[in-house]
């Protein structure tokens, strides 16, 4: 098999003084991450750059890639692949040590935390960790369920926690359900981070552009579910760990004037505990997404309701971090080590 290891240097002088490895290794782990550009993330806010600050304090063996290091060989999948450190420091949070070209099923376990959209290239992506999953390596979240887990439409396997939805590419089934509830919420069903979400009240002069857009002239599914007012005590995000939710959320609440609470949209956060309602909704989701191979999602809920499930690259980890004083990816590590112990 081909196989090619190069040292690379860094061109930071400082990097030996900024990139360390701590803590004793429980077992030998060569771990990889499929992710965008390390160099582009906020690294107080990146729940990838949290596993990795973690995988690498049990002493594990960080591999970097980018989906254009993906490939398929001979029937064979591979990588090429960059050796990482990193250190918790805005200013030089990671470095590269070596570099090879390798099967992907050299690593023990993989983590798919490419950001959306989630397109053709993604599920191109998919079917060649899925390769590497079927010759023993462990990938998080499993690809099959990335593909089969729609972060809207998989709501719809839980119909006793949603609002009121409709996924639909016609003008008239929004029509309808938008003179049935008078105020909904659009969206489409790949996006994320808050992009291309419509508040939509009756008599809005707005409609048909807006349809127009989202639906792509009704070639494009889009999703449309009932306007939720609880919206202005935030959107929880509640993440989930192999089938167990952490017991505190973190909710995002709008900024004036907006109706989406997304991070990136602007919005502000704070921790809550997961009430009683909150509980519910994890008994109901959490089986099924254990079931599937993924170990790790964070659940959206507004009010009462579940509005997504989030499974491509869930965040937050940072932030309840820093507001709990906890350590969510060493629930995630565990768990990972614990399926590579059997």
């Amino acid at each position: 098999m081909l196989e090619i290891f190069v040292p690379i240097h860094t061109s930071n002088k400082n990097a030996g003084h900024y990139f360390f490895l701590t803590g004793e290794c429980s077992m030998s782990v060569d771990i990889g991450i499929v992710m965008d550009p390390i160099k582009t993330i906020k690294t107080s806010k990146d729940s990838s750059f949290a596993m990795l600050l973690e995988a690498q304090r049990r002493g594990w063996r960080l591999w970097y890639m980018e989906l254009n290091d993906l490939f398929l060989l001979e029937n064979q999948p591979m990588a090429r692949m960059k050796q990482l450190q990193v250190q918790d420091d805005p200013r030089h949070w990671f470095a590269f040590t070596a570099e090879r070209t390798a099967p992907l099923n050299d690593l023990d376990a993989i983590l798919m935390r490419k950001d959306p959209p989630f397109n053709m290239e993604y599920i191109y992506a998919t079917y060649l960790l899925e390769q590497a999953e079927a010759r023993g390596s462990l990938v998080v979240n499993r690809p099959g369920a990335l593909r089969d887990a729609n972060e809207k439409l998989y709501t719809s396997w839980f119909p006793q926690c949603t609002p009121p939805t409709l996924v639909s590419r016609n003008y008239q089934d929004f029509n309808d359900f938008l003179e049935k509830h008078q105020d909904i919420i659009l969206k489409p069903l790949g996006g994320m981070g808050g992009e291309s979400i419509f508040r939509l009240r009756q008599q809005d002069p707005n409609t048909n552009v807006i349809l127009e857009t989202l639906t792509a002239k009704q070639s494009r599914y889009a999703m449309a579910q009932k306007f939720i007012p609880e919206i202005s005590a935030g959107d929880k995000r509640i993440l989930v760990v192999d089938g167990e939710a952490i017991p505190w959320a973190l909710a995002r609440v709008p900024q004036a004037g907006e109706n989406r609470g997304n991070l990136a949209a602007g919005g502000s956060a704070h921790g809550i505990e997961l009430s009683q309602r909150d509980h519910w909704i994890v008994d109901q989701v959490a089986p099924r997404l254990k079931e599937a191979g993924i170990l790790f999602a964070g659940l959206d809920v507004i009010g009462d309701y579940l509005t997504e499930v989030n499974v491509t690259s869930p965040t937050c980890i940072r932030e309840l971090d820093a507001i709990y004083n906890l350590n969510i990816s060493a629930v995630l590590m565990d768990r990972i080590e614990e399926k590579l112990d059997t």
